[in-house]
């Protein structure tokens, strides 16, 4: 007996095939982060990848100087400074991340999509 995936496989022209080849079921983090930085949006991807790196950075050196900082108001200052920096790396991280889910419920879209035109193949 032929299992839904064989009959999807078997229903598909070739460019359907390859894309869903390229798909492969255990994808890994990395391999996910690695396809959000194509497409359309990769530009923009790509620089909130570096920009991410960049407060981080930041943040590190508004906590070395928040603990060294020898008044009240600097420790303040600094103490704010690292507050901020570390939820704009939490926005846009989050950014990405959510970039990364949309590509994986696009995925599943794709398949139901072909289930339905398989299922509506055999009706007719």
């Amino acid at each position: 007996m032929m299992t839904i995936d064989d009959r999807i496989r078997g229903a598909l022209d070739e460019d359907d095939r390859a894309f869903l080849a390229s798909l492969d079921d255990s994808r890994g983090l990395f391999t996910q982060l690695g396809d959000s930085l194509g497409g359309p949006l990769g530009g923009w991807a790509k620089l909130v990848f570096a920009l991410t790196f960049v407060m981080a950075g930041a943040m590190f050196y508004c906590v070395w100087h928040m603990f060294t900082a020898s008044e009240l108001r600097e420790t303040v200052l600094w103490a704010t400074g690292t507050v901020v920096l570390v939820m704009s790396t939490g926005f846009l991280k989050d950014w990405l991340f959510s970039r990364m889910n949309m590509f994986t419920i696009l995925r599943e879209v794709k398949r139901l999509q072909v289930q339905v035109a398989i299922l509506e193949n055999e009706r007719a």
